[in-house]
């Protein structure tokens, strides 16, 4: 599972943090990977540089071999919050997706 990190130009990743990133998303969609060739994850602050409330925003775009993307986003008051809440909506997707797949067999 190849995990692609995009962020706008209002954020800049450090590998430390890049890390943690694709961490939690390796732990959280691990039971996934089978089907799962690619995810993107794209990070942005819709306020720029003004201060404002959930103005963190997290896409992510979940690539599965043979079937189209799946897209899913959380906007959260911290790039933490907004990846959190987009994992848990992918869960419930993949969840739908693979559970259909199993179906068929």
């Amino acid at each position: 599972m190849l995990i692609q990190l995009n962020t706008d130009k209002n954020l800049t990743i450090h590998s430390e943090y890049q890390a943690q990133i694709e961490e939690k998303i390796n732990t959280s969609l691990q039971r996934f990977a089978a089907h799962i060739s690619r995810i993107e994850v794209h990070l942005s602050d819709e306020n720029g540089s003004r201060n404002g409330q959930e103005d963190k925003r997290c896409l992510l775009e979940v690539r599965m071999d043979g079937r189209s993307p799946i897209a899913v986003s959380n906007i959260g008051q911290t790039y933490d919050l907004a990846l959190n809440g987009a994992l848990n909506k992918a869960v419930h997707a993949l969840d739908s997706v693979v559970g259909k797949l199993q179906d068929r067999i």
